[in-house]
């Protein structure tokens, strides 16, 4: 007898944009792994009502031919894999195949999910029917010749402590490209450093590592793996660079949402120091699910509970963050109040560190800009006692402002190696990973009683003189563009002393930072 369903709430999604729906249908026997998420994800407060919840549905989808490939209890996720004609049955949908410019041919669906009613209050969420990318790229090419900063440059720029991430485990995460250990120890050489032992963590993706690998590729597949891999080689060559003793691992994904909800329950479970995000996309792009942008930031909440902080960076375009209509918007997952969001500056030839914004500020129009600005999606959290006004008419509500600090983004750039070339690079993609090497560059110099602390909410902490921690172990960044980008919304947030919606709190300076985390 067919089972009886009921609607998933928040499973919708519209159609991809910029893709076409193609003839082709999705082949009914092909395997497919969704992770599906348990309720109150990310916490484990009642292991028994976990593990009676996870025994319902592998009975139930069971019923389906659906079987376990991975279970996660710990953070209430398990894995299952099925064929395409059995999905679409159990959760009554229907797969598709989609064709788009950045992506190519790709798996998709329209509209909401259903679940067998006998697992209504205990599903949270399926991720993985739907292959659409959720994670835009922030890789940002730099051009000049007025003195691209090395690591060393950038510890005493930023006045880092000594060491160099003893002991401390740096998470950084990536979606698709490549990694080549030859660029990782060229750059090393070229800097004066032993190249570490960096860890490759496949989850899900296992990235191409050599010409043999890439030889394997089809044409789409090759372009869109070189492309990301100036991502992937910055993100890993500045936490090298500053931290290489640290203990680094790269963990790689797909780009859809079951890629961020099986990243971050390995992060979880692993427990790094910190984490390093460079990806994103606007909170309220259509593409996110509402199930799938809340079951992430359930994960980044357990993450900052358990003393982990996940530094995400904050967008190179501006206010608009590639929304082409006239109100402002920001990035996610750096709107989350769980998470350290870091914006960008750049460094003027007289030496001037102001907000980073090259005309027009977004990449689109050849330019780039730091984001910034109010959410439209998440609360503002209790300890951001800050004054910033959203700059949308009628805004749905007082909401989380990012970004909470900033680094370099922009001119003179970062020197790294790439494919066995020095090329410069930036974007806040690059002053992500900085500031989760600081963190870790700290972390190793405190007491055990103060380490392993999600640093963000501290920050907006009272520290000396009645004023937020943050003014104490930032340089204020007061003048500068604002991050306008154009022609969509046109206008911007504006760079002022003190706190503000562009660079935060402003730039590190490392040894105040570690002074101030040993008395708080």
């Amino acid at each position: 007898m067919p089972q009886q369903h009921v609607r998933l709430a928040g499973s919708e999604r519209p159609r991809p944009t910029r893709s076409v729906a193609i003839a082709d249908p999705v082949d009914p026997n092909e395997e497919i792994a969704v992770t599906v998420s348990l309720r109150n994800a990310g916490k484990n407060d009642n292991p028994q009502e976990r593990r009676a919840d996870a025994e319902k549905v592998k009975e139930s989808l069971g019923q389906y031919g659906l079987r376990v490939t991975d279970e996660r209890l710990e953070v209430g996720s398990i894995e299952m894999t099925g064929k395409a004609k059995d999905l679409n049955r159990a959760f009554k949908t229907e797969l598709r195949l989609y064709h788009s410019e950045r992506q190519g041919v790709f798996r998709g669906r329209e509209g909401e999910l259903q679940i067998p009613a006998d697992l209504d209050g205990i599903v949270a969420g399926v991720f993985g029917l739907d292959k659409r990318q959720v994670a835009r790229r922030r890789v940002f090419p730099g051009s000049g010749d007025h003195g691209s900063f090395t690591p060393r440059n950038l510890e005493e720029h930023y006045q880092f402590p000594e060491g160099a991430g003893e002991g401390q485990k740096i998470a950084i995460l990536e979606f698709g490209g490549c990694y080549f250990d030859d660029d990782t120890d060229t750059f090393c050489r070229n800097n004066g450093l032993t190249s570490p032992p960096v860890q490759i963590v496949p989850v899900g993706y296992t990235p191409p590592r050599n010409a043999q690998d890439l030889q394997r590729l089809s044409p789409t597949d090759l372009s869109n793996a070189l492309e990301i891999a100036g991502e992937v080689m910055m993100d890993v060559q500045i936490i090298v660079g500053l931290c290489p003793e640290a203990d680094i691992s790269v963990y790689f994904a797909d780009f859809d949402q079951k890629g961020w909800i099986d990243l971050l329950d390995r992060i979880i479970m692993d427990e790094p120091v910190t984490v390093s995000v460079s990806y994103g996309l606007a909170e309220d792009d259509p593409n996110w699910s509402l199930l799938g942008r809340d079951e992430i930031d359930r994960r980044l909440a357990a993450a900052a509970d358990k003393g982990i902080t996940v530094c995400v960076s904050s967008g190179d375009d501006g206010s608009g963050d590639q929304m082409d209509d006239d109100r402002c918007h920001v990035d996610f997952p750096a709107s989350s109040a769980h998470v350290l969001s870091v914006g960008g500056t750049m460094i003027m030839e007289a030496g001037q560190e102001t907000s980073w914004w090259i005309s027009p500020g977004d990449r689109s129009g050849g330019g780039g800009a730091t984001g910034g600005g109010v959410s439209d999606i998440f609360d503002r959290p209790t300890w951001q006692k800050v004054k910033v006004t959203s700059l949308n008419p009628k805004p749905t509500k007082d909401g989380r402002v990012v970004p909470d600090v900033a680094a370099l983004a922009g001119p003179p750039w970062y020197q790294l190696t790439l494919q066995g070339e020095t090329q410069l690079n930036g974007g806040t993609s690059a002053s992500t990973p900085l500031w989760a090497a600081l963190v870790a560059r700290v972390n190793a110099l405190l007491p055990v009683a103060k380490q392993h602390r999600f640093l963000t909410p501290l920050l907006y902490g009272t520290g000396t003189n009645s004023k937020p921690v943050g003014q104490h172990v930032c340089q204020d960044i007061a003048l500068g563009h604002d991050n306008r980008s154009t022609p969509f919304p046109g206008r911007g947030y504006k760079v002022q002393p003190g706190f503000d919606a562009v660079t935060g709190f402003g730039v590190p300076v490392g040894i105040e930072l570690l002074k101030m985390l040993e008395t708080i």
